[in-house]
């Protein structure tokens, strides 16, 4: 069975119905007493990094995913979920779960340091390089597979199904920083890498909404179900 981990964070709805059009059974649940027998555990989630954590921590929420990633069952984040699984997040200074290391930046931060052209929090341009791009990254991307990861990442069961150039759906202002790169399985590009798709041992998350893009996220959805 798989559990969906509700801590007031978002999109648990769209979640829901991707896995009913699937025929996939699930309970969702905010008391994680609820969710302990649950063999795989989906951990879903829009806003702010801050508010999830004390949502997490209040519930009794952080150190469930934490038990739960330690026994080796396989979890899957999505967008918030797929970036509070690190270890800190710049929003809000916010210390995060810790289940794999690294940061979770500012697309503006990044776009400074790269010479990135885009339109900043105070409506102006800044930057030289590229086309001038808008915070949030909002829309379809295409990814492609990481040639440096861990070798076979593209036969990896959840993206089985997956392509180069395949199009997936975003909606995030901050992006996951590994401190390996090797963990990426896809990448997207919004004028710096993206990480897109973390798999490391039984975690797996992903920064795009897997149930909001279309035939290709809800294949990720049923491999996750139904395992290798």
């Amino acid at each position: 069975m798989i559990g969906i981990i509700d801590y007031n964070a978002g999109n648990i709805k769209s979640v829901e119905r991707a896995l009913d059009s699937l025929g996939i059974e699930y309970v969702c649940s905010k008391n994680p007493l609820d969710l302990e027998k649950a063999d795989k555990i989906i951990f879903p989630g829009v806003g702010e990094a801050a508010f999830a954590m004390k949502e997490l921590n209040s519930s009794g929420g952080a150190s469930f995913l934490k038990d739960f990633a330690a026994t080796g069952k396989p979890l899957l984040g999505i967008c918030l979920g797929s970036q509070i699984i690190f270890d800190y997040s710049e929003e809000g200074d916010t210390q995060c779960l810790g289940l794999l290391k690294g940061k979770i930046r500012h697309f503006e931060k990044l776009f400074q340091e790269k010479n990135v052209c885009y339109i900043g929090s105070d409506s102006k341009k800044h930057g030289e390089s590229g086309p001038v791009l808008k915070i949030p990254h909002m829309g379809w991307s295409s990814l492609t597979f990481n040639k440096d990861g861990t070798p076979g990442s593209s036969d990896f069961y959840m993206v089985k199904n997956i392509r180069d150039g395949n199009d997936f759906y975003f909606v995030h202002s901050y992006l996951i920083q590994p401190e390996d790169d090797g963990i990426v399985v896809l990448w997207a590009n919004y004028g710096v890498p993206v990480p897109a798709f973390i798999h490391s041992g039984n975690i797996m998350a992903a920064q795009f909404h897997p149930e909001k893009s279309a035939s290709c996220g809800l294949s990720i959805l049923r491999a996750f179900a139904e395992g290798c």
